[in-house]
């Protein structure tokens, strides 16, 4: 082996030239100089894969027990290693912050989703610079590195298109190359997908057999073999995190037919299939427990007969999804494989980012964003009932009951959100590397968690815990590197001491102990009473005996649990945890919140073209009275299109011309819309077309009246019946002069959404000041900017 000859504790490794005899004329036989030779990783640094799933429990794999079959996990494991109790924070972007950094998800601020964010350090989701990236440090080394599919890290402020991009993945990240969506989830049919910075557009519709998974493993595929093509002695560093299989769960319909009638007998009884075929794996102890169904949970049996089929549907479609995502990581296996070096590279498929979600409601949701407005009651049984068939298609934005998580989660507690209970964090894991793993088709049963995985990969690659990052002094990761483990099955565990926490669920394991208590309830999102911190009801499990956390030992020994609660405090103070948050709603609004916001004011002055602008980047006209105003130039003839959509087919609002005539559309989930229409045609010229909507007042959610004006004379009224309280969309964005994604009106497509005329600006005011409903132009900019 050659020895290494770079200093690589400070990166970039700086450049330290030798000396030489510099001579006068370049053709004196004495000018000579070292050739220049590419950065490299030390000699035999393996590729990396890692493959990141999304809200996916432990009990749905095949490969781990599950009903959805999953061969290429499969497949995998039989080449490698099983770890059966790896573990995860129990949400989204927490767990990918901490694995992408080697450090908890406090630590980086990412204390709970970047949505819900504050000013307290540990859920700022702002990253310290003293805490870089493995991306970075892999890239700064000498790989080539990419991901492609979901990044749900960037602050919630840095998203628009003016970034600052320092917490994109192609900018500060450390990934050369990404291609995929910035937000916790998109529509997988007609996604907001991003190439490094720059939004694009899908290649395809969905009639014409565009899906996100597809085409997020043709990208990858194609890069592979491009890097492999031009760089073959640099490694690779490729993540490949697909917003599968987070809800909506779109997936065409043949692989969820495949599933048909397999689940009818309810989530009770696949519970106990899926843990007598963990037993049979041995993917669990043989003495394992299967934990019982929680009160809150209701049983199969007493679901409604007629949402049955329903709730079968619900499963199916998942199952599919789930089976689809498995097949589209083959494609990127296979590629690497064909291409020779799938020995050398060290593959993490991991299964889960967080228990399965059970944010569907005990129904299951036709529209997820209903629950997430506190409409769930929308969705009645007739209504899902009429809907069955298009679950998971485009017209769905779908997700499965609560009962259906729980199953996935089988043999543990709870589900996504609740990082008290191994339901909530413990995820199965397969890691594959047949150049440095002996075993094949082996288990690994110590304790290890997803901020395991860079200090793994920087110890596999012969590559030091950097000290300095772009000048900046480096905190120590976090996490242990299982490398340990790989060929020494019985090796004790050293990680050894873990604390867990979400929106006050929480829970400490050291050395086979886990304390714990369950604060909240992942499915009840507004209304509810939570319990005071102190008032939690704590629970003590012996994991060396008791691997599924089914009996509880705090009454028999509270000084242990004692000792294990005070533990919990000190790891929390250690790494920011305080102060405990367990607000969800109120944390949507920024100023309750404390973030940053790029919104001032009650006004916002657009352009046309804007775009791809998040519900963050645009004032909130939610549950208030507003008006939006726009100068436009019609040419003879007409014009058509629209002048500002925001949301889209599950849930917004549009002002658009139609036929030449103004018109406003609000879109409640998908399930009502309520349209206003202008009496007469916008005449040839300049003029102002305006939309007041006169909020009802007395809570959230209520309607108001519309009225349409044309140069401040008033054109058309109507009312809207009801409107979205909290979010409109999560994936889908506002549009000025046109409509990206899917459409708030069925009266144009997104092809056919550009406005034909000019548009000059467009204002947004909150609150019922008229401005004599026609706004002076000498006197708009003076008027948006004092407001801002």
């Amino acid at each position: 082996m050659i020895a290494d000859r770079h200093a690589r504790t400070m990166l970039p490794i700086p450049d330290r030239p030798g000396p030489s005899l510099t001579t006068y004329d370049a053709k004196d036989p004495d000018t000579a100089y070292p050739a220049i030779t590419p950065l490299l990783p030390p000699e035999g640094a393996p590729n990396v894969l890692i493959v990141l799933i999304d809200d996916t429990g432990f009990g749905a794999s095949s490969a781990f027990g599950g009903p959805c079959a999953t061969p290429n996990a499969e497949r995998l494991a039989a080449g490698g290693l099983k770890l059966n109790r790896f573990h995860t924070t129990a949400l989204c972007a927490p767990t990918r912050q901490a694995m992408l950094t080697g450090r908890n998800h406090h630590s980086v601020g990412m204390g709970s989703i970047t949505e819900t964010a504050t000013s307290a350090p540990g859920n700022s989701s702002l990253r310290p610079n003293t805490k870089a990236p493995l991306a970075m440090t892999l890239k700064l080394n000498g790989y080539s590195t990419a991901q492609f599919g979901k990044c749900h890290e960037v602050p919630v402020w840095q998203s628009s298109p003016m970034g600052p991009f320092d917490a994109w993945p192609s900018a500060g990240g450390g990934f050369e190359t990404f291609y995929g969506f910035i937000g916790g989830e998109n529509n997988q049919w007609d996604p907001a997908l991003y190439e490094g910075t720059t939004p694009v557009e899908p290649p395809a519709t969905a009639e014409e057999g565009y899906h996100l998974t597809e085409d997020l493993a043709d990208h990858a595929v194609s890069w592979i073999r491009s890097q492999k093509a031009l760089m073959p002695d640099k490694p690779f560093f490729v993540y490949f995190a697909p917003g599968a299989t987070h809800a909506p769960h779109h997936v065409p319909p043949e692989w969820a037919d495949k599933y048909k009638g397999k689940f009818a007998d309810g989530w009770d009884a696949q519970r106990e299939k899926t843990f007598a075929r963990q037993k049979e794996l041995g993917v669990i102890p043989a003495d394992a427990e299967l934990t019982p169904r929680h009160a809150e949970i209701p049983a199969w049996d007493d679901m409604p007969a007629e949402l049955k089929p329903v709730l079968e549907r619900e499963m199916e479609v998942y199952a599919g999804f789930l089976e689809h995502t498995d097949f589209h990581v083959g494609r990127v296996i296979d590629a690497i494989e064909d291409l020779g070096v799938l020995d050398n590279t060290i593959v993490y498929y991991i299964i889960g980012d967080n228990g399965a979600s059970a944010e569907g409601t005990i129904n299951g949701a036709f529209n997820e964003m209903a629950n997430f407005n506190g409409m769930a009651a929308l969705e009645t049984p007739e209504f899902m009932l009429s809907k069955l068939d298009e679950l998971g298609s485009p017209s769905s934005y779908n997700h499965y009951a609560v009962g259906w998580a729980w199953a996935m989660d089988t043999p543990f507690q709870w589900t996504k959100q609740v990082a008290s209970h191994w339901g909530g964090t413990r995820n199965g894991t397969v890691v594959h590397w047949p150049a440095g793993i002996e075993e094949k088709g082996g288990q690994r049963s110590q304790f290890t968690h997803v901020i395991d995985i860079a200090p793994t990969i920087l110890e596999a690659a012969g590559l030091p815990e950097p000290t300095m990052v772009n000048g900046v002094q480096q905190s120590p990761m976090e996490g242990t590197s299982m490398l340990y483990a790989f060929n020494a099955p019985d090796e004790p565990e050293r990680h050894d001491l873990q604390y867990f926490e979400m929106f006050g669920n929480r829970g400490v394991y050291h050395k086979g102990w886990s304390a714990v208590t369950k604060h909240r309830t992942p499915w009840v999102m507004v209304g509810g009473t939570l319990p005071a911190y102190d008032d939690d009801v704590w629970e003590l499990y012996d994991g060396s005996v008791d691997y599924s956390q089914a009996h509880d030992l705090s009454a028999e020994q509270p000084e242990r649990l004692h000792e294990l609660q005070r533990l919990w405090l000190i790891e929390a103070v250690k790494y920011n945890v305080l102060p405990i948050d367990d607000r969800t709603a109120d944390r949507l609004n920024p100023d309750i919140a404390g973030r940053p916001s790029l919104i001032r004011g009650n006004s916002q002055l657009l352009f046309a073209g804007m775009g791809r602008l998040s519900e963050n980047s645009v004032v909130s006209i939610k549950n208030k009275s507003f008006s939006v105003t726009a100068e436009v130039e019609v040419r003879e003839g007409g014009a058509q299109g629209v002048i500002i959509a925001q949301g889209g087919r599950f849930g917004g609002w549009s002002l658009y011309l139609h036929q030449g005539r103004v018109k406003f559309v609000y879109n409640v989930l998908g399930i009502q819309s309520f349209a206003t229409v202008a009496e007469s045609e916008v005449p040839p010229g300049t003029h102002q077309v305006r939309m007041e909507f006169a909020y009802d007042g007395g809570g959230l959610a209520k309607g108001g009246d519309v009225t349409l004006y044309c140069d401040g004379e008033a054109v058309g009224s109507g009312r809207v019946g009801a409107t979205q309280a909290m979010v409109f969309s999560a994936d889908e964005t506002t549009d000025v002069g046109y409509e990206s994604g899917t459409t708030v009106s069925d009266d144009y497509s997104a092809r056919s959404s550009r406005f034909t005329g000019r548009i000059n600006w467009v204002q947004i005011d909150l609150g019922d000041d008229d401005h004599d409903h026609f706004i002076d132009p000498d006197e708009r900019m003076r008027i948006a900017m004092a407001r801002q």
